[in-house]
């Protein structure tokens, strides 16, 4: 799941889930008070699982202390220290709030590569970054032509990010069509080709694709220039699993095909989420180092049609600790 922003969702379905890891892309808070944090965990208490990994995003300021205190010496009106502690918490408040929920399996993990050993035997190894691209003076941001090394370790199997990859369930605004993805990001997926990255940010883009990496290129396209998705993708063999489209009315649907996607959108909510398997019994089982399957797993809908848009279950398979 991704961009909760506070809001304590009613998520009774995949709280039963059971799953082994729970994955939070950040975006945890609206406006990064110390309420809206406890509102998160106490979502993520209620859901079943040993383990949860939570990162950043943007929304989160508090939790990009630098940045924060930046923005209070940059305010244009003077702000009493009591009403910002009120509101905000003291400095550092809303980590130790992260360090006292470790004993319910919360961990917040900073930007870098992590590994975890499950209760089900299996070793996982994780990138996470809750870095994204812009000019907009929020948390964990770097501006558009500035370098981010997204140092992403070759045996990764799970990247958790906050924003997308640039042309994987990045658009923005639907009307003008926008890609707010980075590429940097991008490349460094393209590069280590983890089984699963999974990310938020853009609302708009919820929904999941599996990738099919081209490899080798053809002769005319040389590994030199910079990977994206228009030359180092097979879309020929990338499969979409769902998307938001799918769910919500569009401008030139007729009257059986915007019924349809209401019925659609109903048996998730019904449901409770969506799922996705890819073991080696399927019938398309996650090839390594040739398929990446990516996930946009905003909650936080931007269409009223679909106000809650559902969280993902993913079902993969990773190597055992021994």
């Amino acid at each position: 799941m991704s961009d909760t922003h506070g809001q304590l969702f009613d998520l009774k379905e995949a709280q039963q889930a059971n799953a082994d890891v729970l994955i939070h892309c950040g975006d945890l808070t609206e406006e990064s008070k110390t309420d809206e944090f406890r509102t998160t965990l106490d979502l993520l208490r209620q859901i079943s699982a040993p383990l949860k990994l939570v990162i950043s995003g943007n929304h989160d300021l508090t939790l990009d202390e630098p940045t924060f205190k930046q923005r209070l010496s940059e305010a244009t009106q003077i702000i009493e220290p009591e009403l910002v502690t009120k509101n905000f918490g003291s400095p550092g408040e809303p980590r130790r709030l992260f360090e006292k929920a470790k004993d319910a399996g919360i961990v917040l993990l900073d930007e870098g590569n992590h590994a975890f050993a499950l209760g089900n035997g299996a070793l996982l190894k994780v990138y996470a970054s809750p870095f994204t691209c812009s000019r907009g003076g929020w948390a964990f941001q770097y501006a558009p032509g500035e370098k981010h090394d997204f140092a992403i370790a070759d045996d990764t199997q799970v990247v958790i990010t906050h924003g997308p990859p640039h042309g994987i369930m990045d658009y923005a605004d639907s009307g003008s069509r926008r890609r707010a993805g980075c590429p940097q990001l991008f490349e460094a997926i393209h590069r280590a080709r983890p089984l699963l990255h999974c990310f938020g940010h853009i609302h708009e883009g919820w929904g999941a694709k599996l990738v099919a990496w081209r490899h080798p290129l053809p002769v005319n396209e040389s590994e030199q220039q910079a990977p994206s998705h228009f030359t180092h993708i097979d879309n020929d063999k990338s499969v979409v699993i769902e998307k938001l489209s799918n769910l919500t009315k569009g401008r030139f649907d007729d009257v059986d095909t915007a019924k349809a996607k209401a019925e659609r959108a109903h048996t998730y909510a019904r449901k409770g989420y969506c799922s996705a398997s890819h073991c080696s019994d399927d019938a398309h089982p996650l090839i390594p180092g040739s398929q990446t399957l990516f996930v946009n797993a905003s909650i936080e809908g931007r269409n009223d049609d679909l106000p809650i848009q559902p969280p993902w279950i993913i079902d993969i398979e990773l190597p055992s600790t021994t």
